[in-house]
């Protein structure tokens, strides 16, 4: 049998060599419009952002691994047969980066790092220290969680929203939708690490900016579908959000002529909070590989009707 890796806004011949390092007998090829293979060899494919519908061309595809944590790119597609086994990248690496990067962004925002060059001013502006800040993540899943430990670690008041009940230590937690008014009630800064399913695209929009306290700053590094843009913009503008900083976007890359680059209330970041180096995580996706070809349970399945 043979992998297929899959990836047209990246490299793939960075993953394909190193599953080739990890995998030396085995057939390993890289997607293209015009491939020119034997389809009903394919097993096993690694994807990201793949073209909707090409899997249904492999038709003894059984396992499709996401090269990053999450998933939604590949459970969007509704061409993929449910029959069909999705993986997920867990690396912590992964969540130390993206940690690293949202408190950098909490850090530029009370300090005013870009205000002063974004506003083309030298006039000082009062700046905010962390007690002055509360914190609140939507989503504390493998990367919420370890965010949440690291500002806790830093002194910040934390909050936590979630779909289903968690418990952490130093972390006030919600969970529900009946519960999130009174999460965001209190909360000056929003992080948004949730999960692209159904029921939470479009989830920043806004009627929960409104519940937010005025002046509060949004700051969306998940996915861009999780994100009405129309909503956000006009809330900034409007004076309700203080800004927002924004590393996903509905398009990417976006759109120079998007309103999102004239607002200087909204620091833009091009989808680089955190990167997945196929060098770190090869290993667990050809370890998956063998445990198919023996019939073996796989590790990091994501459960289909729950989306990630």
């Amino acid at each position: 049998m043979s992998i297929l890796v899959v990836s047209p806004g990246r490299d793939p011949k960075v993953w394909a060599r190193e599953l080739s390092l990890q995998l030396p007998d085995e057939e390993i090829y890289t997607w293209t419009e015009d491939l020119k293979i034997d389809k009903q060899k394919v097993d096993f494919a690694v994807s990201w952002k793949h073209p909707f519908g090409i899997y249904k061309e492999f038709p003894n595809l059984k396992v499709i691994s996401s090269m990053g944590a999450g998933v939604d790119h590949i459970t969007g597609d509704p061409a993929i047969s449910r029959d069909i086994t999705v993986t997920r990248i867990v690396d912590e690496q992964l969540t130390v980066d993206m940690s690293a990067f949202v408190l950098a962004l909490i850090m530029s925002y009370l300090k005013n790092i870009s205000y002063h060059h974004c506003n083309n001013t030298w006039e000082p502006k009062k700046y905010l220290r962390v007690e002055d800040a509360h914190v609140g993540i939507l989503g504390l899943g493998t990367l919420g969680g370890g965010l949440a430990e690291l500002l806790r670690k830093n002194n910040f008041k934390v909050s936590g929203w979630s779909n289903s009940e968690k418990q952490m230590e130093g972390v006030t937690t919600f969970h529900g939708r009946d519960q999130l008014p009174e999460f965001l009630e209190s909360v000056n800064i929003l992080v948004c690490l949730l999960p692209l399913t159904p029921s939470t695209e479009g989830i920043l929009n806004k009627d929960l900016f409104k519940k937010l306290p005025k002046g509060a700053y949004v700051i969306n590094v998940a996915r861009g579908e999780h994100l009405v843009e129309g909503d956000l913009l006009e809330m900034v503008q409007e004076g309700h959000l203080s800004g927002a900083s924004l590393d996903v976007f509905r398009k990417e890359p976006l759109p120079q002529d998007h309103p999102f680059w004239k607002e200087p209330k909204i620091l833009i970041t091009p989808h680089i909070a955190s990167i997945t180096d196929p060098r770190k995580v090869v290993p667990q996706v050809a370890d998956n590989y063998r445990r198919l070809q023996k019939n073996e349970d796989l590790k990091n399945v994501v459960p289909r009707e729950k989306g990630y």
